[in-house]
This record gives structure tokens, sequence and C-alpha cells, in this order.
């Protein structure tokens, strides 16, 4: 079905049963970037399994169109949407923010600001307005330069923002 996926960067806890406590119960402490990443995941999620097609087939979309699942059509994992994890999600993310794996965009969020991840919050912002969206993000910023507004990558797109 699916031929690639990348684990979650969290280590398992340990089955050894004379391993220490501190290592079988981890406490997760997350930056705020990558806090926020997760929660992007999460909601990616619920949306992508909902079985509500306005929700989840942008989403799928997104999975096939940068391959972290392969080998299956759109319909038919439209049918089978309960194969999306967690995991696909989160690598989705970090190949449309320009990283390799989920595990290389991790270490990258801890050196981050949440407000350079504001492309999160565009679809939230900007639910009751138009946007200007743009193929490329040069493409999007020549258009900011000469009418105004705002340049946001979002994946291998970009949108333009106008602050109301």
């Amino acid at each position: 079905m699916h031929t690639h996926t990348q684990p979650g960067s969290q280590a398992e806890p340990s089955s050894n049963p004379t391993a220490p406590a501190a290592a079988t119960a981890p406490a997760v402490d997350h930056h705020p970037s990558a806090e926020l990443v997760l929660r992007e995941a999460r909601r990616l999620h619920k949306a992508a399994t909902s079985g509500q097609l306005a929700a989840s087939l942008p989403i799928l979309r997104r999975l096939l169109a940068s391959q972290v699942l392969t080998g299956i059509s759109l319909p038919e994992l439209s049918r089978q949407s309960d194969l999306v994890q967690r995991k696909h999600l989160l690598r989705l993310l970090a190949i449309e923010a320009g990283h390799a794996s989920w595990e290389d965009y991790r270490r990258a969020l801890d050196t981050l600001c949440a407000d350079q991840l504001e492309h999160f919050d565009i679809a939230r912002q900007g639910a009751g307005h138009l946007n200007l969206w743009f193929s490329t993000l040069a493409e999007a910023q020549a258009h900011a330069a000469e009418q105004g507004g705002r340049a946001v990558r979002v994946g291998q797109q970009a949108v333009v923002l106008i602050d109301r």
C-alpha cells in the first residue's frame, strides 16, 4: 500500500524491566515551535481521517503529492484513510518546510520561534477572507511588493495576506 514512512522522533519506552525508571518514562518538554507543529499534525490527522471529503481530500492530496504515501490512489486512500498515521503528517509538514524528515525538522524547530511558523494559522486567520495564492513564494513576493501584503510560504505554494 504505502511504501514510505518515517518513525516518530520520540523513543519508544524500554521493554527492559531492569531499565532505570527515567529511561522508561522520560518527561517530554517540547519547544513552543515544536508544540505548534505537533498540534498542527494532530489537527491534520483528525481531518484526514474524519470521513468528511471536504476536510480529508486536501490533506490526502498533500500526502500523495509530497510522496509521503506512495503506491495508492487518492480514491483508495480516501476509502482507507485509517492508513494515515500521525508520523505521515509530521513527515508531510517537514517536507513542506524544506526538510528531508521529521527528525531533521524537529531539530530545526528548536531554533525557530513560533512566529516563524505563521503559515499554520493562515487557514484559520483568513477563513472569512479571500487570499491570493501563488505557485511559488517568488511570485507571491513579487505581487506583495507591487500591491502590498505579506507573502507567506505554505508547502510548495505561497499566499499573500492582506492585513485587515
